[in-house]
């Protein structure tokens, strides 16, 4: 025997309906209909990222201590 209407359609049934529903889709997606990266291209992304990273950085630093020198040169004078 299915609940009484009143029950069905209280606003809480209904956002729990449609967040279940909501993961089962994005698990269908993930699962049947997203194309993932090889492991090859994976890691060759990966290491392009850290490459990019540790340039950025060191070029962050060099603008630092230029800025650095600047501001000591002109509080010392």
């Amino acid at each position: 025997m299915p609940p009484p209407a009143s029950i069905s359609r209280h606003p809480l049934n209904v956002k729990m309906r449609k967040f279940i529903n909501y993961c089962k889709e994005s698990f269908v997606e993930l699962t049947k209909k997203t194309t993932w990266p090889t492991w090859e291209k994976l890691q060759s992304s990966a290491l392009l990222v850290i490459v990019t990273t540790v340039i950025l950085a060191a070029v962050l630093w060099v603008v630092d201590l230029a800025f650095q020198s600047l501001m000591t040169g002109i509080y010392t004078l």
